[in-house]
């Protein structure tokens, strides 16, 4: 676990509108926090400095890239050895269909979130890369009929 920064309400609100839309300026920025400009920078490059804040990036609409099938997809390793799971998150960390991926406890050793162009493409993925991982014993997918929530903004209480 990393440690956790103490935020105070400017901060907060600087980052309940950084979450909503990071492509204002910092001058609209500031005016929608009621800061000033400077002290609206300040605290921006603090908490990027603290890694509060990470990278800033556009979201694409998958469907309308033609990656609109969404699969979750749970796999076990063949066994918990550091080879094997080395091996798998590095695969991971270099698949680019692969959008999420979490560390399970349980039955399942990782969940995966897997875009795709329809049924047929997942099945190529699954069946030509994911199953032919030496670290990987099982696989079990899941296919999403909607999205009812996808949400990246992170709750923030004080």
């Amino acid at each position: 676990m990393t440690n956790s920064v103490t935020l105070d309400d400017l901060d907060r609100r600087i980052l309940r509108e950084l979450q909503r839309d990071a492509s204002f300026s910092n001058a609209e920025l500031a005016d929608r926090v009621g800061s000033s400009g400077p002290s609206c920078w300040r605290r921006v490059r603090l908490l990027e400095e603290a890694g509060v804040l990470t990278r800033t990036v556009r979201l694409v609409d998958p469907a309308r890239v033609g990656q609109g099938v969404n699969v979750i997809c749970n796999i076990r390793l063949k066994s918990h050895s550091a080879e094997h799971t080395d091996s798998f998150e590095r695969f991971i960390a270099r698949e680019e269909r692969i959008m999420e991926c979490l560390s399970m406890s349980g039955e399942w050793d990782y969940q995966v979130r897997v875009v795709a162009r329809d049924v047929a493409d997942y099945e190529i993925f699954l069946m030509q890369t994911l199953l032919k991982q030496e670290a990987v014993g099982a696989a079990a997918s899941h296919f999403a009929l909607k999205v009812v929530k996808y949400q990246t903004a992170i709750p923030l209480t004080a």
